[in-house]
């Protein structure tokens, strides 16, 4: 149902991060206006960066081409008995709205100013505008940012899919041919799955380079039936394509799962496999690696103790030991935490399990908002 009001709504607030509340303002505003500004006005001081909160909102509102999403810094105190910094706030709000009249055109007065605060209606007098208080309460979504900020687990299925993807922890499997990474990485995710709740939907990345493999190795058979992995002219624009849907499925995964992804390798890893097979490094799947949203945590299984299994797509038992010393020295020269796994299947997957937890316990640390820092 459409019921357009207003000319112009106008919905602010800090984002920190976006949750289903703020998209439930925006998109009854978006109801009943015929353009509607977002202003994401954070402080300088917050650790989410102000264009990730702007990214996350415009993926999450794509099907409403008139909701204008824009950022502006914010760095004025909370007083809400003081005129002046009243007056210091409703001129960054102009400059938001300015920058949208940039970006999307220019728009119409506003006339309608939706919150679900105790301040909404002297922003609305501020603007000489129409005041629509929703859900003060929370009833209708009992979410705040300063909820999801104390826990985001807690607050999970309260985040769009957008903003899960960003605030996902992905951690990545990776290792030489036959190590056992694909047996690893299904293994975490079923020991998450066990601890119930939430956890029942950690997703799995599976490697789409190992399908890759296999529809390059049918291709082969076509012209030779008895053509085998090593007979597969592998080309460097083969990775990058690899690479590409890796981190497409990844990110799609991302937006489906749980606070922790766990990923059957990535691009940084094929970018490995380019030198395995090229015998030089990729400069376009450097790129790629580069690109990727952050990682958590990397989980390296060593090609010790664990004996080479022809599967009929593996050719590089005598290379194993390269790849793994390889991995170590790309690992140990990026700033993602990275475990090195030994032992028993068992034996490995309880280090995984243990060194997920221990990145869990630190993740998510948000600086505090700038009133509370100040208060």
């Amino acid at each position: 149902m459409s019921r357009v009001m207003y000319a112009h709504g106008l919905v602010i607030g800090k984002f920190y991060p976006p949750h289903l509340g703020h998209e439930y303002l925006i998109r009854t505003a978006a109801t009943h206006c015929a353009q509607v500004t977002v202003g994401v006005l954070g402080s300088s001081v917050e650790s989410i960066p102000m264009q990730s909160r702007v990214g996350w909102l415009r993926e999450s509102l794509s099907d409403l081409p008139h909701v204008r999403i824009v950022a502006e810094l914010d760095d004025e105190l909370i007083d809400y008995a003081c005129p002046v910094i009243w007056a210091a706030h409703v001129g960054i709000m102009r400059k938001a709205i300015s920058r949208a009249d940039r970006e999307y055109g220019v728009a119409a007065a506003v006339d309608a100013v939706f919150t679900s605060e105790g301040y909404g209606e002297e922003l609305a007098r501020q603007f000489s505008a129409a005041h629509v208080c929703l859900d003060q309460s929370r009833s209708l979504y009992p979410v705040s940012g300063t909820s999801i900020r104390a826990s985001v687990p807690a607050q999970w299925d309260l985040l769009s899919p957008a903003v899960q993807a960003g605030l996902a922890l992905r951690v990545v499997v990776v290792g030489a041919e036959s190590t056992g990474t694909t047996t690893l990485s299904r293994e975490l995710v079923q020991a998450l799955r066990a601890r119930g709740g939430l956890w029942t939907r950690t997703a799995w990345v599976a490697e789409y380079g190992r399908e890759y493999s296999a529809n390059l190795l049918a291709l082969a058979r076509v012209r030779n039936p008895a053509a085998r992995a090593e007979d597969i002219a592998w080309r460097s624009a083969d990775f990058s394509a690899i690479a590409v849907q890796q981190c497409r499925q990844e990110n799609a995964a991302a937006r489906h799962g749980t606070p922790v992804l766990v990923c059957d390798t990535d691009a940084l890893a094929t970018g490995i496999w380019h030198e395995r097979y090229m015998g030089q490094p990729g400069t376009a799947l450097a790129a790629l690696a580069e690109a990727m949203p952050a990682r958590a945590l990397y989980l390296l299984s060593s090609d010790e103790d664990v004996s080479f299994e022809d599967d009929g797509l593996r050719d590089g038992e005598h290379l194993r030991h390269w790849m793994t010393v390889r991995f170590r020295d790309v690992l140990t020269a990026q700033p993602v935490p990275w475990v090195e796994l030994h032992g028993s299947p068992a034996e490995r997957c309880a280090t995984a399990l243990a060194a997920v937890d221990e990145v869990q316990a630190s993740a998510w640390q948000f600086a505090l908002p700038l009133e509370q820092q100040t208060s």
